[in-house]
């Protein structure tokens, strides 16, 4: 099980993903950071048949709202991630790793709505505000599949 953040910390709230991340090192959780283009993902599935990933979002909702998709049932909604500052974005990636077969059996998005995607290094408060919900959001999914995959070993 590995736990994926995905951002850029110059870019205001786009840094969401990264910051729970950081928040959930201490855990023991296998956290690790996608900085560059979410292509970079499917290198990350390599060998892991779960994963969480996080990211900002833009579906229009609330700001700070913390939204839960899984990847693994179907494509996610690609407008939730229009405002991204990648090239390729995580819908793009996720569909691309299924595709190559490569998209692990369990992969859920935990998406935190944003405000802002301008240049900055500080999170808007309603962002900010949303982290440690996020984060929790995470550790559920964790705890969840780690609780299912000792139940059938």
């Amino acid at each position: 099980m590995k736990v994926i953040g995905v951002g850029n910390r110059w870019r205001s709230d786009d840094a969401a993903g990264l910051i729970v991340a950081d928040r959930l090192r201490s855990t023991g959780i296998e956290v690790v950071d996608c900085e560059g283009e979410p292509i970079t993902l499917i290198a990350a599935f390599r060998d892991e048949d779960a994963v969480v990933i996080v990211d900002a979002v833009s579906s229009g909702a609330e700001p700070g709202t913390v939204h839960r998709l899984d990847a693994a049932e179907g494509p996610l909604p690609a407008e939730l991630f229009a405002a991204s500052t990648h090239h390729l974005g995580v819908p793009d990636a996720l569909e691309l790793a299924r595709a190559l077969d490569r998209l692990p059996a369990v992969c859920v998005v935990i998406g935190i709505e944003a405000a802002r995607f301008e240049a900055g290094d500080e999170l808007s408060p309603a962002v900010e505000a949303a982290v440690d919900a996020a984060a929790t959001a995470v550790r559920r999914e964790v705890d969840a599949c780690m609780s299912a995959h000792s139940r059938t070993t």
